[in-house]
């Protein structure tokens, strides 16, 4: 192995533990087929490694172009890995359209409730449908709430996933208990029933990290830690990027018949570097959101505070054994690591607590987090909450294709009409297929049932002490899908069966597996995207990275001085998780 773990051949290490089909091209083997063939020319070459990034290089790859993919950071280090974890129907976008009158919100509502559908189909491990509660404390609140469930039930049609109901009050305490049957706030309150409909949620960083290996299976070369330093142009066209691998320092050229700017919030960024003079396409807008132990709603319902003191709507969503709560929307800067204010958090709280008979305390907040959504610029918006969440594609003088706004919900139609808008610029019809993406499941998807998790329970042997309990193997199941097989065998043959902390699921062997089959290259990869330790619980995570470091640094070769660098970025990054 070199100084980054990876096979010397680009494969995978041939233990008898790895069944995958086909073993992923190693980072290190992608970056030395870059260096090594600089002059010639992908069909595309997408900057970003977001949901829109990887999702491109996916929708690219599978038409039969070449295609490469860089990302500065991770995958879903930013926007696509900080999001309130919902696969949205577009329900809220019903409300505009009908009080607005606006057309153009019922169209966000078609494409949002096929594209959910999709998302669903094609990752079934790491997507649900979940029902989340519309309390009413006021009569007028039912017929309201109920009727526009019903038209939303009636324009979503097939597209659907179970039909919104009524429950009465004493239903409700049934399937929410901690939901206050008397609101306080304003007033003496008594609910009335509740309006249940159904949305999707997901894990958004294990699916960005999916569509990355999807990529690479599809034969993309797509590399994380690799950030554009500089573009290359031919008169004023760009037909190339200067590239730096963040982990090593090491430069290189990229070129390419034409270029996608996928970059999330440093759209603009990118646009500036090609000409400083161009304006604006996006609005960066935070959104913050907290974690609160598990006991805060049931693990199969969420909550909606329909209204809050502003104006929004907050979320209290069961996620991965804990419960998380947001968001907040304002202006802001572009930064990578974003940090909620002891504003937003006490908004936050302040929003749920009414509706809630658990004492709503600080002390109980697991993590904090951020993210930025990269809203496209409407000049008719005053607020980021009433900009339109829908995507532009723009052609830029130079030729390059930006694609920015947008939502993970709609992440794969994104990408299909910016690799289409590439095609059309590059003149690559005759060697582009038709877009596949529509019923490609993700890696890990393909032998995925919902009782997976009793195979990978009864896989045990000596590094197992036994077969792996229920909670671990749902954990593995729904992480990996049918790739969770792989890491339970991984845990037996290599003797790393054992939890990293005591009170979650994550097992050692995920770090090791991580390493080999899903291009992590840092602790922080580990602790925010590969696993979600970071924001589920923050003192969790600082207990793990120790071992994490330990193990990591075994497989990847890392030298002393490297790990204690490890351990000292790793701990900057989690103190931007911890509450003010």
């Amino acid at each position: 192995m070199d100084s980054n773990g990876d096979g010397a051949d680009g494969t995978l290490p041939r233990d008898p533990w790895a069944i995958a089909s086909t073993p992923l091209p190693t980072r290190a083997a992608m970056l030395a087929s870059l260096k090594r063939n600089e002059t010639n020319k992908f069909d595309v070459l997408i900057i970003g490694g977001g949901a829109t990034g990887a999702g491109c290089a996916v929708d690219a790859a599978t038409r039969g172009l070449s295609a490469c993919a860089l990302e500065g950071e991770d995958f879903g280090a930013g926007t696509s890995g900080r999001s309130t974890k919902l696969v949205h129907g577009g329900v809220r976008y019903l409300e505009k359209a009908v009080f607005q009158l606006d057309p153009g919100q019922l169209k966000l509502v078609f494409e949002a409730l096929m594209e959910r559908k999709t998302l669903l189909n094609n990752a079934p491990h790491l997507t649900r449908a979940l029902p989340i509660a519309t309390p009413c404390y006021e009569w007028w609140e039912v017929p309201y709430y109920w009727a526009g469930m019903k038209a939303y039930d009636l324009v979503a049609g097939m597209q659907g996933l179970t039909l919104s109901s009524f429950a009465r009050a004493g239903k409700v305490g049934e399937m929410f208990p901690q939901l206050a049957q008397k609101r306080t706030d304003d007033g003496e309150k008594t609910m009335k029933g509740s309006i249940v409909y159904y949305d999707g949620q997901f894990d958004d960083a294990r699916l960005n990290v999916a569509l990355a290996c999807t990529a690479a299976h599809a034969g993309a070369t797509i590399v994380n830690h690799t950030r554009v330093v500089k573009l290359h142009k031919d008169g004023e066209r760009v037909v190339g990027v200067r590239a730096r691998d963040m982990l090593t320092g090491n430069e290189f050229d990229v070129y390419a018949k034409t270029i996608i700017n996928a970059s999330g919030p440093f759209t603009d960024e990118l646009r500036k570097m090609s000409d400083s003079k161009a304006n604006g396409i996006m609005m960066p807008s935070a959104g913050a959101h907290i974690t609160l132990p598990a006991y805060y709603c049931p693990s199969d319902m969420g909550l909606i505070v329909p209204k809050t003191k502003d104006g929004r709507v907050v979320f209290l969503l069961p996620w991965l054994g804990a419960c998380i709560a947001g968001t907040t929307d304002k202006q802001c800067d572009v930064t990578m690591t974003p940090k909620a204010t002891k504003e937003e958090v006490e908004f936050i709280l302040e929003s749920i607590a009414p509706y809630l008979k658990v004492d709503t305390r600080k002390s109980d907040i697991l993590s904090v987090w951020s993210g930025i959504r990269p809203l496209a610029s409407d000049p008719s918006a005053g607020d980021t909450e009433n900009m339109s969440r829908d995507h532009i594609i723009a052609v830029e003088k130079d030729g390059m294709v930006t694609i920015t706004g947008g939502k993970w919900t709609t992440y794969r139609r994104m990408a299909e009409e910016a690799v289409d808008k590439a095609i059309e610029i590059g003149g690559l019809a005759d060697d582009a297929g038709k877009c596949r993406t529509a019923s490609l499941g993700v890696v890990g998807a393909h032998g995925y049932t919902r009782d997976l998790f009793v195979k990978v329970a009864q896989r045990g042997g000596k590094g197992f002490g036994g077969p792996p309990d229920e909670v671990v193997a749902k954990h593995l199941a729904t992480s990996y899908g049918d790739r969770a097989l792989v890491v339970a065998d991984l845990a037996a043959y290599s003797h790393l069966s054992k939890r990293l902390i005591p009170n979650h699921p994550v097992i050692e062997a995920e770090v090791v597996y991580a390493a080999r089959a899903e291009y992590c290259q840092t602790a922080v990869d580990f602790l925010a995207r590969r696993t979600r330790l970071a924001f589920l619980d923050i003192k969790a995570a600082e207990e793990a990275l120790p071992r994490v470091v330990e193990l990591l640094g075994a497989e990847l070769k890392w030298s002393f001085m490297r790990r204690r660098r490890e351990i000292s970025d790793a701990k900057k990054f989690l103190s931007t998780f911890k509450a003010e």
